[in-house]
């Protein structure tokens, strides 16, 4: 085992949190396998691969993949939250952060309000920066999607944004995420 707790980019863009990085040798097609100790102790889900780096292969920690697998055989899907928003990580200004008593100096800059989406409803527009999510900072675009976990579907929640030099508590309930398609 290289190293614990590491995040991955998939390919739909979302991070996934908590991976296992190993150097165990993994080829491409071997993924969903068990990562396990010398005891014997499957510790993990082989997972992904990165060829022209050594050989550095990824797993999901087994807790995750538990989880992942109860809700699967429950409810046959995973629930992720969607607000209808496009953005871009982007920098506030020292001052504007200072005076809204914000813990960081980032946030999240709409590009797109998704038309009818709960976004919209909640008044949220293109410009406005995102800087917390039911009272927790968001300092990035990977932050939201942690936020949005499966708890937050249905359940109302306040975006607090910064619109122009106003600071906005807007309440937004976060609808379940649609299957990607591509048309």
């Amino acid at each position: 085992m290289s190293a614990l707790g590491r995040s991955l980019r998939s390919t739909s863009g979302r991070l996934i949190d908590d991976v296992i990085q190993t150097d165990a040798a993994l080829n491409p097609g071997n993924s969903g396998g068990p990562l396990v100790t010398s005891r014997a102790e499957v510790i993990g889900v082989n997972s992904a691969v990165i060829l022209p780096a050594q050989g550095i292969c990824f797993a999901i920690a087994i807790n995750t993949a538990k989880f992942v697998a109860s809700r699967l055989i429950r409810d046959g899907k995973i629930r992720r939250g969607f607000i209808g928003v496009a953005g871009q990580n982007v920098p506030i200004l020292r001052r504007i952060a200072r005076f809204h008593q914000l813990p960081h100096e980032s946030g999240i800059l709409v590009a797109s309000v998704e038309t009818h989406g709960p976004a919209q409803r909640a008044g949220l527009r293109e410009g406005d920066v995102i800087v917390a999510y039911d009272g927790t900072p968001t300092t990035g675009i990977d932050d939201l999607h942690r936020l949005l976990s499966e708890k937050k579907v249905g359940v109302r929640a306040v975006l607090t944004v910064i619109r122009g030099t106003e600071k906005l508590a807007l309440d937004v309930v976060a609808q379940e995420s649609r299957p990607r398609t591509d048309d």
